[in-house]
């Protein structure tokens, strides 16, 4: 499974919605079910999933499904492969 794929699952999972509704719309102000609880599963479960801890600062602003893949990057996350 590509890094892409168990990021996508990540936010399946907790989000339970599909693939297709993960887009540059997918945002904490946009998604009626991204409150402060499944913000913080979104980034446990991350953190589970690719083996790393967020500082405070991205944690807070993990606010989107595309940013967050720019915050994982920083982290030596490879979305390329």
């Amino acid at each position: 499974m590509t890094n892409l794929e168990k990021y996508k699952q990540v936010f399946m999972m907790v989000f339970q919605v599909g693939e297709e509704t993960l887009d540059e719309d997918f945002a904490f102000a946009k998604v009626e079910m991204w409150d402060s609880l499944a913000h913080m599963t979104l980034i446990t479960k991350l953190e589970e999933t690719f083996g790393l801890m967020f500082d405070t600062e991205d944690i807070l602003n993990y606010g989107s499904y595309l940013n967050g893949k720019k915050i994982l990057e920083k982290y030596g996350v490879d979305f390329s492969v």
